[in-house]
């Protein structure tokens, strides 16, 4: 199975692109980093400093700390968002379990449930999947990643025929998925919206 390690060589900076990715707007002073992700206190500055040259994080001193985070206007912010997203977390757990969730066409995730924002309305999906989906299965990955970011998953599957039907007929709900900003987790986006 493909992982970021497989694009990018150092491990460190896999890791810190993971952390800082999996929840784009948090700040993390170094020792954090250190602890999240378990390597060396000098191999986190080294690298935290290249990605720092490099445009991909800014630094803000506060008090006697260096907070870090990354940057939202970064020129390849969206493909290591999306590649964050397919790597781990839900992601990686419905690309893993694919066979025992059933014959999937589509997954996506919102741009919003990537990057850890709060929903624009409270009936915007989350996760949209299209196929053949073993439901139970599919809602036990959706708790896991509920339990831990600690809020609620609005997910909605959806069988090609109906999810083709509904996009035919311009559904409001399916017109929705389809125009708001998306990450493909599983499937072609120019396939998923012709």
């Amino acid at each position: 199975m493909a992982t970021l390690r497989d694009f990018i060589v150092s491990g460190v900076r896999v890791k810190l692109l993971k952390a800082f990715l999996e929840d784009s707007r948090e700040m993390y002073h170094v020792r954090d980093l250190v602890r999240r992700i378990g390597e060396e206190i000098n191999a986190v500055r080294r690298e935290l400093s290249r990605m720092e040259e490099a445009g991909m994080v800014r630094k803000e001193k506060r008090g006697n700390r260096l907070y870090y985070w990354f940057r939202g206007d970064y020129v390849f912010f969206p493909e290591l968002t999306s590649l964050v997203a397919k790597t781990t977390g839900l992601g990686f757990a419905i690309r893993k379990n694919r066979g025992r969730i059933g014959k999937l066409d589509f997954v996506m995730f919102s741009g919003e449930f990537v990057r850890h924002a709060s929903r624009k309305t409270s009936d915007q999906v989350d996760v949209f999947v299209v196929g053949d989906v073993v439901l139970p299965e599919l809602a036990l990955l959706i708790r896991q990643e509920e339990t831990k970011r600690e809020q609620e998953i609005n997910y909605t599957p959806m069988t090609r025929e109906e999810f083709e039907f509904r996009k035919s007929r311009r559904d409001p709900f399916v017109l929705g998925v389809l125009m708001n900003k998306r990450v493909m987790i599983i499937g072609e986006e120019e396939e998923f919206v012709s």
